[in-house]
């Protein structure tokens, strides 16, 4: 379990530092790259006029392409490294770009903030910036709920579930999942250009995901202020989610703060008919953002400290 202290060590390192924007300036983000070669790929491979089909065939290959070459980045880096300690300080440095840890909290909390000053305009501007639906559509209890859904949802992909796959595997894993999650990102859509290019990242990213949602859905759970409402609400509304995965930390975020999260929303002029997560609650306010930022904190933390028991186990 000695990788489980190198993603340890990745938390704490992302939760001190962040990815800094001078070095973003200078170099990007891991992410970008990937997002560049991903691009060139849709780019190159993906023709309307060729048969969905063949489209399919080629969204598998150019997924296997990206998720390949990424693990294989990530175990060339790994087997430089000198054994022992110096090997899991090092693997938890090279894979803290890959923790969303701060970054995720930040934004979350850059959306509570111009709320709790009643300062709407701006926490519609702040929540844009983390979820597509229509943000002049949004008043107070749909600022929340999206800003809540985004924490809960992105705790799982952005923290748990590339720690999770780093524990298990060291940089391939972390790398490769992250290469995975961001080709769901970019392609993984049901829209008209990547319904049949992109099936197969989204389905893998199912995969990838299937137990870190679990888990997190899990950790929200034994932090929550409301233990058993949001076991509750996880056990029966999950699965309710238009997503295989991420209902799990959602339902229970939405039983742990005692709100109704999903529901209807509006995407590009669009009304989507979402179920609601814990439907009889009451609809979130600011201060319940303020509140799914401290479960979050608290499971992220335990999370951090379970890594790194295992590492000495």
């Amino acid at each position: 379990m000695g990788f489980a202290g190198a993603m340890a060590v990745a938390m704490a390192v992302d939760a001190l530092l962040g990815w800094p924007s001078w070095l973003f300036a200078r170099i990007g983000h891991p992410v970008t790259w990937l997002g560049r070669l991903i691009s060139a790929i849709d780019s190159a491979w993906n023709r309307p006029s060729d048969p969905q089909a063949f489209r399919r065939a080629a969204g598998l290959a150019g997924a296997l392409v990206v998720i390949a070459l990424s693990v294989a980045l990530g175990w060339a880096l790994q087997s430089l490294l000198p054994l022992g300690w110096i090997q899991i300080v090092l693997v938890g440095v090279l894979g803290w770009p890959l923790v969303a840890l701060r970054s995720l909290h930040d934004h979350v909390a850059a959306v509570a903030n111009p709320m709790r000053a009643g300062d709407i305009a701006a926490a519609r501007d702040a929540v844009s910036r983390i979820v597509g639906r229509d943000p002049l559509a949004l008043e107070e209890a749909g600022i929340a709920r999206a800003a809540i859904e985004s924490l809960a949802e992105n705790a799982s992909d952005g923290i748990v579930a590339p720690v999770f796959w780093g524990a298990l595997f060291g940089l391939p894993g972390i790398v490769g999942y992250k290469a995975i999650n961001t080709l769901d990102s970019m392609i993984g859509h049901r829209n008209e250009r990547h319904e049949a290019f992109g099936w197969a990242a989204a389905r893998i990213d199912d995969v990838a995901n299937f137990i870190p949602a679990r888990l997190t859905g899990f950790l929200f759970v034994l932090l929550a202020p409301r233990r058993s409402e949001a076991l509750s609400c996880m056990m029966r509304d999950a699965r309710r989610h238009r997503s295989p995965n991420a209902g799990w930390p959602e339902a229970a975020m939405a039983g742990a703060l005692g709100v109704r999260l999903s529901g209807p929303r509006i995407y590009h002029g669009s009304t989507t008919n979402e179920p609601w997560l814990n439907e009889a609650a009451r609809d979130p306010l600011a201060a319940d953002i303020d509140r799914g930022l401290t479960v979050y904190r608290r499971a992220m933390l335990l999370l951090a400290g379970v890594l790194a028991i295992l590492a000495f186990a």
